[in-house]
């Protein structure tokens, strides 16, 4: 049988800068290596190379490479070596803000929470839960720094035509922080979702902040998927400002509307004990009349992500 073909010249080329110390080169490799473009996907061998790049002094590989380090991406999950790397970065404005935040967080040695974490009951039926204060304003106001350069309209890939168009249901606009944006504050936030929903950390999709302006909405719907074995269980979110009007939290169904402050946190669990998706759980982020609503969402499945 013919053996594997030979490597492309350019991935030749360019691994051969890279062992030549090229950040540029271990930056683009640990890239391809991340997504699996034009290589197979391998996120161990993704991770040694943004260590690698950020040895080299490229900027962008070291804020991946110590959300990798905190996350567990490619390797174990070290939260004192997530925090080294924070801190021997302290000239970069953002990771000395991290260094801010999660002084504030009463961390353990694995970056959880020692504080506990009670819910105010607003339905049994389905269960419906509100944290006051889940969130500091730092906190927030971190999240809503980190997101508003990247804001991009909500879009939904058409069924027939394959193109992705303006989402029907969600006029937002929104930012989402996969692993590799994860960086060590925003991960000790999930792992206080984590805690507050009683789930794993890596059960939940990536952070997404949401963005409404006057006359957008997220029309109503069911947080549960089609057709997929892994559902989502529960629902956070998390309100990121105040100043604006409209915009409640409404559950028809159930007759429930929530009006919540910045910081504070809702929790809802999408199916019922069976595993099938709650009826009850129909909800909608009402239409914004004025200002400006924030709130970012966390969507928690019944068991670990692959992502």
């Amino acid at each position: 049988m013919p053996g594997n073909p030979p490597p492309p010249a350019w991935l030749v080329a360019l691994e051969r800068d890279a062992n030549a110390g090229s950040g540029a080169a271990l930056l683009e490799l640990a890239r391809l290596y991340l997504v699996g473009r034009d290589v197979p996907r391998d996120l161990p061998r993704a991770r040694d190379y943004f260590a690698r790049a950020a040895a080299a002094g490229e900027q962008a590989a070291a804020a991946v490479y110590r959300a990798f380090v905190a996350n567990g991406t490619g390797g174990a999950p070290d939260w004192p070596a997530a925090l080294r790397l924070l801190e021997a970065d302290r000239v970069d404005p953002d990771a000395a803000e991290q260094l801010s935040l999660i002084a504030a967080m009463a961390l353990d040695d694995a970056g959880a929470g020692s504080m506990p974490l009670v819910g105010e009951p607003l339905s049994a039926q389905p269960r419906i839960l509100l944290f006051r204060r889940f969130l500091s304003n730092a906190e927030a106001d971190y999240l809503v720094a980190r997101a508003t350069p990247r804001f991009q309209p909500a879009l939904v890939v058409h069924p027939v035509t394959g193109q992705q168009i303006p989402d029907p249901v969600r006029t937002s606009n929104l930012a989402a922080f996969p692993l590799a944006l994860e960086q060590p504050a925003i991960h000790a936030i999930n792992r206080r979702i984590a805690a507050a929903s009683e789930t794993d950390v890596r059960a939940g999709e990536p952070l997404t902040v949401l963005r409404y302006r006057p006359g957008q909405q997220y029309r109503a719907h069911l947080d549960t998927l089609p057709r997929v074995e892994n559902q989502r269980l529960a629902t956070m979110l998390v309100y990121l400002n105040d100043g604006y009007g409209g915009g409640e939290t409404h559950f028809p169904k159930i007759g429930l509307k929530v009006r919540a402050q910045k910081g504070d946190a809702l929790l809802f669990y999408n199916v019922r004990d069976g595993g099938q998706p709650d009826p009850l759980t129909l909800h909608e982020g009402m239409v914004v009349s004025a200002g400006e609503k924030l709130v970012a969402s966390r969507w928690i499945r019944q068991s670990r992500l692959m992502l």
